[in-house]
């Protein structure tokens, strides 16, 4: 009897088992790829988007925040550093939930056999690369962390960094800052958007064929 009561239950953990970390992917790509972010009629969405949750610093005076006007030096670059720890520490901690689940690992399967042949890195480097969509520290960070576990080779690191650098926090800039051209351009908004993130991989794949030619030699003792 009690065979017949735990059996289903073993099935549906095996079942949850092996689709729950395509679904803990499927939720990373959503939170970060900028897809939920001030979506036209529903703002609620915000609720589940990278960037609506990092939200911004409130004024102190009209026209500037907590940063202030004029600052020099290091004491400028260190409280410019500190307003990028929130989006940090929310890209990490979101990410540790995401791969406790199994995402990572989803995207090692799903990812590496378009990401191999196109840049020649693992598939695991799909959420770091996801991130800098919208943020380029948090994209930045991830990537750090995935080199610092050995996850991913100089090599690696190298080609996602020059995928990174190129039109860093594509989506978040290009529908902030490039909002103010929108009226002026006689072309759909997207096909800018679709060609800058195709110009990622083209970028990124030039630096690899120079890594693999002139600069072979740096990365022949690498796994």
């Amino acid at each position: 009897m009690s065979e017949e009561i735990t059996q289903p239950t073993v099935q549906r953990t095996g079942l949850l088992r092996k689709v729950g970390p395509y679904i803990a992917l499927v939720g990373a790509i959503l939170f970060f790829s900028g897809l939920f972010f001030k979506v036209d009629g529903l703002n609620w969405l915000g609720a589940f988007d990278f960037t609506t949750l990092g939200g911004t610093f409130g004024a102190i005076k009209e026209g500037g925040n907590f940063i202030g006007a004029g600052g020099i030096s290091a004491k400028a670059g260190f409280i410019f550093a500190l307003s990028l720890v929130p989006t940090v520490m929310l890209a990490l901690g979101v990410l540790e939930i995401f791969t406790h689940y199994g995402a990572i690992r989803a995207a090692h399967r799903l990812l590496t056999p378009l990401l191999r042949p196109l840049l020649g890195i693992p598939g695991l480097t799909g959420l770091a690369m996801i991130t800098d969509l919208q943020s380029t520290d948090a994209g930045a960070a991830l990537t750090k962390e995935l080199s610092d576990r050995g996850d991913i080779t100089q090599k690696d690191l190298v080609i996602m960094s020059a995928w990174q650098y190129s039109g860093a926090g594509l989506i978040n800039n290009y529908f902030t800052i490039g909002s103010a051209l929108f009226l002026s351009m006689t072309a759909p908004i997207v096909i800018p958007l679709v060609l800058m993130f195709i110009m990622k991989f083209v970028g990124a794949a030039l630096v690899r064929v120079v890594l693999n030619t002139v600069y072979r030699k740096d990365f022949q003792n690498e796994q």
